[in-house]
């Protein structure tokens, strides 16, 4: 089966349990790259799943970090995930938390909300590494316009467990009979797992729309070998089993129910409903979103 080439991301040509291996659209944004796995015209969700994006390594010099300015969201949960560094998250609820590696920081949109992420002005005086992920899940149609919330979950109080050669790590969600520990209404499961060199992870067919994500080493599934910053998205319906090469893999796992309906992005926005992205882009333009406690100066104008 051969696949269209793709702007967002490249389409390879795959059989048996994989649907898609992609690889990511790099963008410089100044003093680090970013990733993009996923839309891709020929996969624009798995499960929940809209945005997948792959940040760093970096390295920055003192002086130099993270400044994304006061923007807004509707529709959506979007989470950064880091394994190395730290992002300072301001948002208009008047939460101020510091994103570290492995904890949750769980933001739901919903109706309308506004945050910044920055790099506090402590972690500029020295030099350090800067290395993630970051997600966005389209939320169920009903809860499309609920209240914006935040919620941010400590390293040590998220699952971590071991299936068959794998050590994993359950970020959100529910998978392999353990729930994380705090409620979404998105239905998803979304871990990170390292698989022994040589070893092997078998996915159940319960998790439903199903996503593998290497961040280094690699794995086969069916005969298809998954390189690092490849997405491999698999066939429903049947139990997949991953294998790792001569070295550790680290991967992410991430999918759940499929989308229950047609989703709209634009720009920071996500929604069922073309009207409705509208009304937020006049929003935004007109300045009728909150204010981000702490950072009131800036703001990332609407792209015209």
């Amino acid at each position: 089966m051969s696949w269209r080439d793709c702007p967002e991301a490249a389409c390879h040509e795959t059989h048996g349990a994989v649907l898609h291996v992609l690889s990511p659209h790099e963008k410089d944004i100044g003093d680090f790259s970013v990733r993009r796995v996923f839309p891709a015209v020929d996969r624009r969700a798995v499960g929940p799943f809209v945005f997948f994006d792959h940040m760093g390594p970096a390295e920055f010099e003192p002086g130099k970090g993270i400044s994304v300015r006061p923007h807004p969201h509707i529709g959506l949960t979007t989470m950064t995930y880091l394994f190395e560094g730290e992002i300072l998250h301001h948002d208009s609820l008047g939460y101020h938390q510091a994103i570290r590696p492995g904890a949750v920081n769980w933001m739901t949109a919903g109706r309308g909300i506004v945050h910044s992420e920055r790099t506090s002005p402590e972690q500029l005086m020295r030099k350090r590494r800067l290395h993630g992920i970051q997600i966005w899940l389209a939320l169920p149609l009903e809860y499309e316009e609920m209240d914006p919330a935040f919620q941010h979950v400590p390293r040590e109080q998220l699952p971590q467990f071991r299936v068959d050669d794998a050590e994993l790590r359950l970020i959100a969600g529910r998978a392999f009979g353990h729930p994380a520990p705090f409620e979404t209404v998105v239905d998803l499961h979304y871990l990170e797992a390292w698989i022994d060199a040589e070893g092997s992870l078998t996915l159940p067919a319960e998790l439903g729309e199903r996503a593998v994500y290497v961040v280094e080493g690699e794995v086969t599934i069916d005969g298809t070998k998954v390189l690092p910053n490849q997405m491999a998205v698999l066939q429903d319906g049947a139990s997949q089993t991953l294998e790792a090469g001569n070295a550790r893999a680290h991967i992410m796992l991430a999918g759940g129910a499929p989308l229950d309906g047609k989703r709209h992005l634009w720009w920071n926005f996500v929604s069922s409903s073309r009207d409705r992205i509208e009304q937020a882009k006049d929003d935004w333009r007109n300045q009728r979103f909150g204010l981000v406690s702490g950072d009131e100066e800036e703001f990332i104008p609407l792209p015209e």
